[in-house]
């Protein structure tokens, strides 16, 4: 890429016309393979719970057979870092003895998604979208509020590991920008007095209310309904009463 660069922008100086821009390059901050360490070998320990090995026959039970086992690969990932609070390499194992698949099926999948962290994470996982939309209303400022109120770095967490922080593309909420996704939930229409007043919460154990910040319902505008401020018509209306 760089050589195509460099060679395109002496063709473009040679003739006089206007070359093209292009950002750098930038390196993905996780492995698609894995590494054993300390926290995370074949050895670290897991077990689904009782409870949730009732809840894999459930979940088994909404894909047709023959097929319930590798339909059910993402949900029971999910499953298993919910129980563990993140995806080390030994419940990637499990969940293929399970679901009795091959353990290449798993790790395709884990390693695909960024719903799974194959990383310790903290209690409270922040995901911080930095997308255009969110950009342009300013996400910067949410960040940089995190970074400096937990003390961390993009990809760092706490050290009393109740904090993570990551950055992440598009979350669907453009609307809502800026946002931010804790967990489950999506706080919207953030400032930096909101995102910090979400960390003092949730750092007291506290439940931040989720959703929009500026008072407004979901995404309607921000300064009222400018369509469908009236109950629609009922069936027939504009139908000719001879008919």
């Amino acid at each position: 890429m760089a050589l195509f660069a460099r060679r395109t922008l002496r063709q473009s100086l040679a003739l006089g016309t206007r070359g093209y821009q292009c950002a750098r390059v930038q390196c993905s901050d996780k492995l698609f393979v894995h590494r054993d360490n300390a926290e995370n070998n074949a050895n670290t320990p897991f077990a689904f719970t009782a409870e949730n090995l009732k809840r894999i026959e459930t979940i088994k039970a909404n894909y047709p057979k023959g097929h319930e086992n590798a339909a059910s690969i993402i949900p029971v990932l999910d499953l298993a870092q919910r129980q563990h609070g993140w995806l080390p390499i030994s419940a990637m194992n499990t969940v293929a003895e399970v679901l009795d698949v091959a353990p290449m099926r798993i790790y395709e999948v884990a390693t695909f998604y960024t719903m799974f962290n194959r990383e310790p994470t903290g209690k409270f996982h922040i995901q911080i979208c930095t997308t255009t939309p969110c950009m342009l209303r300013d996400s910067s400022a949410i960040l940089e509020t995190i970074k400096s109120k937990l003390g961390i770095k993009v990809g760092e967490s706490t050290a009393d590991g109740l904090f993570t922080l990551s950055e992440v593309e598009c979350l669907g909420a453009c609307v809502n920008a800026p946002m931010v996704q804790i967990n489950d939930n999506y706080y919207e229409d953030l400032t930096t007095a909101d995102m910090e007043e979400i960390i003092d919460t949730l750092s007291k154990g506290g439940k931040p209310k989720a959703g929009p910040r500026s008072g407004r319902f979901a995404a309607e505008p921000l300064k009222g309904m400018t369509s469908l401020t009236e109950p629609p018509p009922g069936p027939g209306d504009g139908v000719r009463s001879d008919l």
